[in-house]
């Protein structure tokens, strides 16, 4: 689904939106499908959690990082709907797609709770800047539901938090509590909000619950203040399968070399096709 203007101004005077029925559910599902490539199905877990005991190591012991074993979890961070909504926030197609990570939560497994925190801390050098050219925007595709019980972010409307200094970091746990909004909603929906807002997660509370996401987040290109991943160095077993499913402009988001960058050469052209069996350069070759 293409995310709504009135979404992306939320985004903007509020600090946050959610938006439900983003993926269609054929997307849905494959991407369901595709996460027990890389977590147990709830009903394993729960009948022997201490098979899964690195599960319990501590709050992000369940993050996978990109990319995965099925592009039907890879599309979702280069969905076309989600890249546009980016631009349209970012006010530029010159985007970097800077994080993407895999979460799985399983109730009772460790204490998921946070105080509430800006994620800028871990995504930049500096500290935010409100004009689209400086700001980071983090994105949720929620990959199961979310109620109250699943451990929801909790977020703090911006107006409520932006007399808030942005250090130190971490406020003390149960400050703003009566401002914050639970993040709850369907599998499918999209939740996105600024590095700058207030939030936390926090503990699931229901008995044999489980929570999937995948989370991306994007800057302006160039930004070299801001990020959180060095692409290169992660899976590059993966990336050779990845790569050749991207087009031109999904490569583009992680800072592949453009078309007619002066990078592209016959004999760059020749090892990059070795590295990536099965990959389109055409768009890449120089004319003549």
């Amino acid at each position: 689904m293409r995310v709504p203007d009135a979404n992306l101004t939320e985004v903007r005077q509020r600090g946050f939106s959610l938006l439900e029925g983003f993926l269609h559910d054929d997307e849905l599902r494959a991407a369901q499908e595709a996460l027990w490539l890389h977590f147990p199905r709830p009903e394993r877990y729960f009948a022997d959690p201490d098979s899964y005991a690195h599960l319990a190591t501590s709050q992000f012991a369940g993050v996978e990082e990109f990319p995965y074993r099925s592009w039907d979890l890879n599309h979702l961070a280069v969905h076309p709907d989600l890249v546009d909504a980016a631009e349209r926030y970012l006010e530029t197609p010159q985007l970097h797609l800077y994080k993407v990570e895999l979460w799985a939560k399983y109730s009772g497994a460790v204490d998921y709770d946070q105080p509430l925190h800006r994620d800028y801390g871990s995504h930049s050098l500096v500290v935010p800047r409100g004009e689209p050219r400086y700001q980071q925007l983090t994105t949720f595709v929620y990959l199961s539901d979310v109620t109250a019980e699943d451990g929801p972010t909790r977020i703090v409307p911006y107006e409520d938090g932006k007399a808030v200094p942005f250090t130190p970091l971490y406020l003390p746990f149960g400050e703003l509590a009566e401002r914050e909004v639970a993040c709850t909603g369907p599998a499918g929906s999209l939740l996105l909000y600024r590095t700058d807002i207030l939030h936390r997660g926090s503990d699931m509370t229901g008995t044999q619950r489980s929570r999937f996401s995948l989370l991306a987040d994007f800057q302006v290109r160039g930004t070299t203040w801001g990020g959180k991943m060095s692409w290169p160095k992660q899976h590059p077993d993966r990336w050779a399968r990845f790569i050749p499913q991207c087009s031109v402009r999904q490569r583009d988001l992680f800072g592949f070399p453009r078309p007619g960058d002066p990078y592209w050469t016959d004999e760059t052209l020749e090892g990059v096709a070795a590295r990536y069996p099965g990959i389109d350069l055409e768009p890449y070759t120089p004319p003549g």
